[in-house]
C-alpha cells in the first residue's frame, strides 16, 4: 500500500511539474513532444491575427482591405427579392421574384425538398400530420387553414429561413431557390384540397371519369 502511495506522489508532481498549476503563466514554450522531421513544414506555421502584422504582404498588414466594388453577401440579399421575400415597397411577396422560373421541373424540386424536411411534421398532404405528431410532437399547423391559403408567398419563404414558434430556421438546409420550390409545391397541395371537378381540362374530364 505504501508503494501505491509513493507513485501516486510521483505521478502528481510530476504532472505539476509539466504542466504547471492552473492559470500559471510560462515565460518559456511548452515542453515539444513530436520533433520537427515528423511534420516538416507544419509545425511552424504563422498564424496572421486580426489588425495584426504580417511580413508576407508589402503593406505588412495581416488584414487586407476589399476589393474595389465589393458587395457584402447579406446586404445584397436583404435588398434582394429572392433572398428577403419582399417586394420593393418592403411589404410581403405575393407570387415569386422575376429569377425564378415557375414550372415542372421547379414543382418537381418543391416536391423532393418537401418530402426531406417539411413532410416529417407536416405530412405528405401538409394537413399537420407528420410521423412526428406519433411521438408527441405538438399540434403542427395545417396548410389548409386560411391563414396559411391567404398568406403571402413572402411570408412563407421568412417563416422557412427565420422560423416561427416551434419550427426552427431552415435557412442552413435548404437554399433560397429551393425555398420557393418548396411554397410552390405547398401552394399545390392546397390548391389540391380545394379542385373541383369543373378546374378539370375538358381534354382530361374523361381519364378521370368525369362527364
Amino acid at each position: 500500500m505504501r508503494n501505491a502511495y509513493l507513485v501516486t506522489a510521483f505521478i502528481a508532481v510530476l504532472l505539476v511539474s509539466l504542466l504547471g498549476f492552473r492559470e500559471t503563466r510560462f515565460t518559456s514554450p511548452p515542453l515539444d513532444v513530436f520533433p520537427e522531421w515528423a511534420f516538416p513544414g507544419m509545425k511552424r506555421q504563422s498564424k496572421p491575427r486580426p489588425q495584426g502584422a504580417s511580413r508576407f504582404f508589402a503593406d505588412g498588414r495581416a488584414d487586407r482591405p476589399l476589393p474595389a466594388g465589393v458587395v457584402s453577401r447579406d446586404e445584397l440579399r436583404n435588398d434582394d427579392t429572392l433572398f428577403a421575400g419582399k417586394a420593393a415597397d418592403g411589404s410581403w411577396l405575393h407570387g415569386y421574384p422575376a429569377d425564378i422560373k415557375v414550372d415542372a421541373t421547379l414543382m418537381a424540386r418543391g416536391h423532393e425538398r418537401f418530402s426531406i424536411y417539411c413532410q416529417p411534421c407536416h405530412g405528405a398532404l401538409g394537413d399537420g400530420n407528420g410521423i412526428t405528431k406519433q411521438y408527441g410532437m405538438g399540434a403542427t399547423p395545417t396548410y389548409h387553414d386560411p391563414r396559411l391559403r391567404d398568406m403571402a408567398e413572402g411570408e412563407i419563404f421568412n417563416t422557412i429561413t427565420h422560423g416561427k414558434g416551434n419550427m426552427l430556421s431552415y435557412a442552413d438546409k435548404i437554399v433560397p431557390e429551393d425555398r420557393w420550390a418548396v411554397i410552390l409545391y405547398v401552394r399545390a397541395l392546397q390548391r389540391a384540397q380545394t379542385g373541383t371537378a369543373a378546374d378539370v381540362p375538358a381534354a382530361h374530364k374523361s381519364e378521370l371519369g368525369i362527364p
